[in-house]
């Protein structure tokens, strides 16, 4: 399995799109740090990230989502939640980690 992590704003730079475009069934998206603005609802990344859900397993880091004042009934149906010893899981358990900048 391939993990992929995001962690520029979807607002300020295209690495979301080509992640979710290159990334395969099976794979793992991680958003952190500016990352998580994607996994809110209402932006025009939703129907993005719904339909990367149907192949992918997309998280997000829930300190870095907080810390930008957003709230969890924020975050779109389906996004998994993870802390930072999750994070450390995620990138142990995987193959590779592809990270997109």
């Amino acid at each position: 399995m391939t993990l992929h992590t995001v962690n520029k704003s979807p607002f300020e730079a295209n690495s979301l799109e080509t992640c979710l475009r290159l990334a395969r069934s099976g794979h793992s998206v991680l958003l952190f740090e500016d990352g998580v603005y994607a996994a809110s609802k209402g932006t025009k990344f939703e129907a993005m990230l719904i339909k990367a859900m149907q192949n992918c397993k997309v998280h997000v880091l829930l300190p870095d989502f907080e810390a930008r004042g957003m709230k969890t009934e924020n975050l779109i149906a389906g996004v998994n939640t993870v802390d930072y010893a999750g994070f450390v899981d995620l990138v142990t358990e995987s193959e590779r980690v592809q990270s997109w900048l």
